[in-house]
């Protein structure tokens, strides 16, 4: 019998261990019915989420849980990580989609203050990167570790709900380059990039702004959170060769 290459394709996700950061939310929640569907055992972190056990009640499969811890708050990140070890003895799969924004036109430098700047770096930079920093030692020891965190097309295109927002997602991908060097083979880090989502994770914005924005984008509408979980289940199955880079799921809303 032939051995599968390492990182070839794989359909199903059986005995994987999943954290989802901010799993209780609309991207997260759907990431994580999704790897669940393929076997995975989901742990959803989020910070205080009263849902949460419903959410976890909603996955399909066995075994999920939720465990409560901030991304700002390391030491509480470190405790999440012990807990996943002792009940689930591993983590294969990261997924970094805890973040906050609020809307600030490019154009409104007054508006954009120092405690905004802050408090968006501190969520969506600082907090990405210390998750990471909490679970890659399991996500090495595992062996066949995956690290995907939600990114924006404002990234690269500099055009998004503000401009700490777009330095806070531009730095998640550059460092995210750097961490596929340095984990490498043990571990795979990727981005996915989404362009306007379906869902209320922008304060503010709504059917008429969704409307607009799907009638400029060469696909023609805009994206679900389905969308974007698919991406992710993809990163975790039929893109295992893949590290260092990030996957653009935006209808060309970039073009």
């Amino acid at each position: 019998m032939t051995q599968a290459s390492p990182f070839a394709p794989q359909d199903r996700l059986d005995g994987k261990v999943a954290v989802i950061a901010g799993g209780t939310g609309a991207i997260g929640h759907a990431s994580a019915r999704r790897l669940a569907a393929r076997g995975a055992r989901c742990v959803l972190l989020h910070n205080g989420d009263p849902a949460a056990r419903a959410r976890v009640s909603e996955l399909p499969g066995e075994g999920h849980a939720e465990v409560v811890a901030s991304i700002t708050d390391s030491p509480a990140l470190k405790s999440a990580a012990d807990r996943v070890r002792a009940e689930f003895g591993t983590c294969h799969i990261l997924i970094n989609s805890a973040g906050y924004t609020k809307p600030v036109p490019a154009a409104d430098l007054d508006g954009l203050t120092d405690e905004l700047i802050d408090d968006i770096l501190k969520v969506n930079f600082r907090g990405v990167f210390a998750t990471i920093r909490a679970f890659a030692p399991l996500l090495k020891e595992s062996g066949d570790g995956l690290i995907v965190t939600l990114s924006s097309i404002a990234a690269f295109t500099g055009v998004g709900s503000n401009l700490a927002y777009v330095a806070a997602k531009a730095s998640v991908d550059v460092v995210g380059e750097a961490l596929a060097r340095v984990l490498a083979p043990h571990v795979r880090v990727l981005s996915v990039s989404p362009g306007v989502v379906d869902s209320s994770f922008v304060p503010g914005r709504g059917a008429d702004f969704n409307a607009k924005t799907a009638a400029t984008t060469p696909l023609g509408r805009i994206g679900t959170t389905d969308d974007i979980a698919a991406a992710v289940e993809a990163c975790a199955t039929s893109l295992r060769f893949a590290t260092g880079t990030r996957i653009v799921v935006d209808g060309g809303r970039h073009l």
